[in-house]
């Protein structure tokens, strides 16, 4: 458990120093705890507030973590006996339910003969979306505004399609606010707006327009990692990206043995490659499934996806080179185990259907989809031209990426079947890779108005 670090030496001296550093900079008083709010539950969002709670829980005079999600949601017959197997396959676990007295409500929903409910089983550790990773205790706050209406930190965990209604509810609740909180976002996603001008609205961008906190006391966390792995140590990278001021002191704050956390000030740019990279392992999970995990498909497809990406990266960053190796690993990562990669496998198995939408049991919200919907949206604007290579001509920035084009026919249009996919990455006619990505370094390409940036301009 990451919660060796609370059992006194060096490590536990270490993150006293750091809890001290980052009240400082509150200005939290003695007697004053540093109040820290996950909003939402979902697997990186709850790993996140227990990797905090296993690392500063001891210290709760000066520190309180909390998780905020909304009541009521059960949790159906099987995953109750899947949760049962979960406990009595972990001595360390089974052993803290008694002590707890909560072992026995187990036992009985296992046998049908009560019924759990979501809130109720992080209280003791474990998330809906990631049964077989059992976490420490959280306290749990299922009032949204009990939850953060006092909070110093909050933590967005929400999909982005949830993240502006429920923090406009939020600002109402912070009307009256004197002392701006700093929020740190996990969600990946964009949605597009097209008026007056094509641009990408960000989770921070909506959490800023809803709230009235400023841009600079919102930041992005990014990987490349996958949630249940963290928690059970396996050794880990994440990019906090924002404003000067916050992002080192949250780094460092953050960082532990296995869970290193690098800093950047290009906030926006970040955040929206978090969503790109979701784009497309839905293809790849699509291409996996389809050609029974061929090593040579996969490595195809890769080849194209990251093309696109990069002559897209191209459209939103002035220097896109600097975005090239936290891309590709994020890419990379999702690739392998991601949800959205997990989702296009599942479509293509038929074992889901477009029809279930896009919130899977188990899972949570596949924000992939949206994303689809959205780059296709933005880069189909004849607004943002670009010269087509061949033909000489401007046309969408969208016609140079048939890999988005066929995911969008898919997912959103629903006019393609999901083995379309495989005829997009064998056509005859398409593209060697390099050819896209050399004509993404001879052409000016760079939309500041892509980010909401006055030309010009490189950051938020």
């Amino acid at each position: 458990m990451v919660g060796s670090l609370a059992n006194g030496g060096p490590a536990s001296a270490a993150a006293e120093e750091k809890l001290d550093e980052l009240r400082r900079l509150l200005g939290k008083s003695d007697g004053d705890p540093l109040r820290v709010v996950g909003v939402g539950a979902g697997a990186w969002g709850s790993v996140f507030c227990a990797l905090l709670q296993d690392a500063y829980g001891r210290h709760r005079d000066r520190v309180q973590v909390r998780v905020w999600r909304r009541a009521g949601r059960a949790v159906d017959r099987a995953d109750a006996e899947r949760l049962f197997e979960v406990i009595n396959a972990r001595e360390d676990v089974l052993r803290r339910l008694i002590r707890r007295c909560a072992y026995l409500k187990y036992v009985e929903a296992r046998l049908g003969d009560r019924t759990l409910a979501a809130d109720e089983i992080l209280r003791d550790g474990f998330c809906l979306n990631m049964l077989d990773t059992p976490l420490c205790p959280l306290k749990v706050v299922t009032n949204l505004q009990e939850a953060v209406w006092d909070a110093d930190v909050v933590v967005n965990g929400l999909p982005s399609t949830e993240t502006r209604e429920v923090f406009g509810e939020i600002g109402r609740y912070w009307k009256e606010r004197i002392t701006q909180p700093l929020i740190i976002s996990l969600a990946k996603g964009i949605e597009a707006s097209l008026d007056p001008v094509p641009r990408i609205i960000t989770p921070t961008q909506m959490i800023s327009n809803a709230t009235g906190v400023p841009l600079e006391n919102i930041l992005y966390l990014g990987g490349p990692n996958i949630a249940s792995e963290i928690y059970n140590k396996e050794y880990a990278n994440a990019r906090i990206c924002g404003a000067d001021k916050w992002r080192k002191p949250l780094a460092n704050f953050l960082r532990q043995p296995h869970f290193i956390v690098w800093d950047n000030s290009d906030l926006i740019t970040h955040e929206v490659m978090g969503g790109l990279k979701n784009v497309y392992a839905i293809g790849a999970g699509m291409v996996a499934a389809l050609t029974n995990e061929s090593a040579t498909s996969k490595s195809v497809y890769f080849s194209l996806c990251t093309s696109e990406m990069i002559y897209i990266t191209h459209l939103l960053a002035r220097e896109p080179e600097k975005l090239a190796g936290p891309l590709l690993a994020d890419t990379y990562v999702t690739l392998l185990k991601g949800r959205n990669a997990w989702y296009g496998q599942k479509l293509a198995k038929g074992e889901l259907t477009l029809e279930m939408g896009d919130s899977i049991k188990g899972k949570g919200t596949i924000q992939g989809v949206s994303a689809v919907s959205a780059f296709y949206e933005l880069l189909s604007q004849g607004s943002l031209c670009v010269m087509h290579p061949e033909t000489k001509k401007p046309v969408a920035p969208v016609e140079l990426c048939p890999i988005l084009k066929t995911l969008y026919k898919i997912l959103i249009k629903r006019e393609l079947a999901t083995d379309s996919i495989l005829q997009a990455i064998r056509d005859e006619s398409m593209y060697d890779p390099r050819e896209r990505i050399e004509m993404a370094q001879r052409q000016s390409l760079y939309r500041p108005s892509l980010l909401g940036l006055p030309k010009g301009d490189a950051k938020a």
